[in-house]
C-alpha cells in the first residue's frame, strides 16, 4: 500500500508505555500458543463486552495525537504507528464521504496505541485480546504488537493485513453510528447462546464486507500495490472461526462460531471490495 508521505489522522491517541490500570486482565499472563489465538480471534473486531469488566460512560470526544512520556518503540514499531494513523486517516474521508452521500454525518473515531494493558469504557483489558472496538467511548484499541501475531501465528505477513485489521474495526464503528450493533447487542438477552452466536457472526461479516468497501477506494484511487489484496484476504481466511479451532482443538464446532468460517470472511470482504457501496452489506438478510 502506498502510504509513505500521506495524511495521518489527528485522532490518534498514544498510550503506549502507559499501565492499564486495575479491572480483569483478560487473558493476562498466558504465552503465546494456542489458547491466546482462540482468544485473540474470538475479540478480533468483536463487542467485547462479554469479557471485560464494567460498561463506563460514553466519549465521542476527538483527541490529537497524545505519546507517552519515556515510551520509546523500535524503528518498525513507530513506522507501524504511522503507517496505521495513515489508514485510519483513508477511513475517516472513505466513510465521511459514503456517510454524506447517503444523508448522514460520520463521526470518526479514535484510535488508541497501547502496550500491555489498557482501560476503555468497556473495561481493562490485556494485549492478548487482539484489537476492539469499545462502543462506550467510540475509540479503536491496538496494540501493535499484534502485527508480528499476524505474521507469526497466523501466517498473514504484509502491511495490508494490518490495514485489514484497523478497517475492520472501523467497520465497526460504522454498525455502531448505524444503530445496527446496537440491535444485535439486545438480542442477547432474548436468545440462546447458540443463536445469539448466528447474529455475531453476521455482525462480523459485515464488517468484513465494510473493510472491503474501504478497501475499493483504496483501489480507485491506486493506493494498492501488487499483493495487497491477496494480504488481506489472507488475513480474513487466518481469524475465520474453522481455521483457528481446527489449528487449536483439531475440530470445529459450527455452534460456537462468533465470527464466521475462512471462505465466508473472505467472501464478504471481496463483495465489499467490488461494491463500494454500503447497501451491498445486509449480512442479515432483513432478519434485524
Amino acid at each position: 500500500m502506498q502510504w509513505k508521505g500521506r495524511r495521518a489522522s489527528r485522532n490518534v491517541e498514544d498510550q503506549r508505555g502507559r499501565s492499564g490500570g486495575g479491572g480483569l486482565m483478560v487473558g493476562g499472563g498466558l504465552g503465546v500458543g494456542g489458547i491466546v489465538i482462540v482468544i485473540i480471534v474470538m475479540l478480533l473486531g468483536g463487542n467485547p463486552s462479554d469479557l471485560l469488566n464494567g460498561s463506563g460512560s460514553t466519549s465521542t470526544q476527538q483527541t490529537q495525537t497524545q505519546s507517552a512520556a519515556n515510551y520509546q518503540g523500535t524503528a518498525e514499531e513507530e513506522e507501524l504507528a504511522d503507517f496505521v494513523s495513515v489508514v485510519l486517516a483513508d477511513t475517516e474521508d472513505v466513510w465521511g464521504r459514503i456517510f454524506q452521500e447517503n444523508g448522514m454525518t460520520y463521526r470518526n473515531p479514535t484510535l488508541v496505541l497501547f502496550t500491555g494493558s489498557v482501560q476503555s469504557a468497556c473495561g481493562t483489558a490485556s494485549s492478548a485480546v487482539g484489537p476492539f472496538y469499545c462502543p462506550g467511548d467510540e475509540k479503536l484499541y491496538i496494540d501493535l504488537s499484534f502485527y508480528d501475531e499476524l505474521k507469526q501465528h497466523f501466517n498473514a505477513p504484509g502491511d495490508f493485513a494490518m490495514a485489514y485489521v484497523v478497517a475492520h474495526e472501523v467497520g465497526h464503528h460504522v454498525q455502531n453510528l448505524l444503530g445496527t450493533s446496537g440491535k444485535v447487542d439486545r438480542l442477547r438477552q432474548t436468545l440462546s447462546k447458540t443463536e445469539y452466536n448466528k447474529y455475531s457472526v453476521k455482525l462480523e461479516l459485515q464488517a468484513d464486507y465494510y473493510a472491503g468497501v474501504w478497501a475499493h477506494y483504496e483501489q480507485g484511487q491506486n493506493l494498492l500495490e501488487q499483493g495487497d489484496l491477496d494480504e488481506a484476504l489472507t488475513a480474513a481466511s487466518a481469524v475465520g472461526d474453522d481455521s483457528i479451532q481446527l489449528q487449536s482443538q483439531g475440530y470445529v464446532v459450527p455452534d460456537s462460531f462468533t465470527h464466521g468460517t475462512s471462505e465466508q470472511r473472505k467472501s464478504w470482504f471481496y463483495k465489499g471490495f467490488e461494491s463500494g457501496t454500503i447497501q451491498g452489506g445486509d449480512t442479515f438478510g432483513g432478519s434485524l
